[in-house]
């Protein structure tokens, strides 16, 4: 007898624990752009969106930096459809904006293995921008592969997949307003 596969209804039932709630996000972003607006006072600032997972975070973190600012996007490919990165990262779409000589600060949504931000800000030293930061909303740090650390960061999270508030599996659950560990029996695509 085959075992029938639960279906996802793509919503907050489908996780085994909220990790985060809107609230302690909305919070801790306000206390971010506080460190991040003070850090830059008195400098333009070009903020780098690591697209797709730090889409939510960053748009709303730019609208409450006290600094002039400048957004770009840069996309990385590291899962795919998994829950494990498979292969190195690459860079998948670069910069349209000139950063020789600017103040960049790179918004991912969680540094993790460490392998995609590092491959990243390699990427983006080429560029000979004047400084260079990193800015995240989750750090998973037992599960560092790379001797890497964010010059921001919101929070601290277990090694769990996590989703939700722009963070996805197979492009689903980006819409979740908390971020929560995905049970298990969800982590597998038909």
């Amino acid at each position: 007898m085959e075992t029938l596969q639960p279906i996802p209804n793509f919503s907050e039932s489908d996780l085994e624990a909220i990790l985060l709630s809107k609230e302690q996000i909305d919070e801790r972003i306000d206390s971010l752009a506080n460190e991040i607006s003070n850090s830059y006072a008195g400098k333009d600032l070009t903020v780098v969106c690591v697209l797709s997972g730090a889409l939510v975070f960053t748009a709303d973190l730019i609208r409450k930096l006290d600094v002039p600012t400048r957004l770009d996007c840069i996309r990385a490919d590291s899962y795919a459809d998994a829950t494990e990165s498979s292969k190195p990262p690459r860079i998948a779409s670069s910069l349209k904006t000139d950063i020789a000589g600017k103040n960049v600060l790179v918004v991912d949504d969680i540094l993790d293995t460490g392998k995609t931000l590092s491959a990243i800000i390699s990427h983006l030293e080429e560029f000979e921008p004047s400084s260079l930061k990193t800015c995240v909303l989750l750090d998973k740090k037992e599960r560092r592969q790379v001797d890497i650390e964010a010059d921001f960061s919101g929070f601290d999270i277990p090694n769990a997949f996590v989703v939700g508030y722009g963070l996805d599996f197979a492009e689903h659950y980006r819409h979740l307003p908390c971020i929560g560990a995905l049970k298990a029996e969800f982590q597998i695509l038909p």
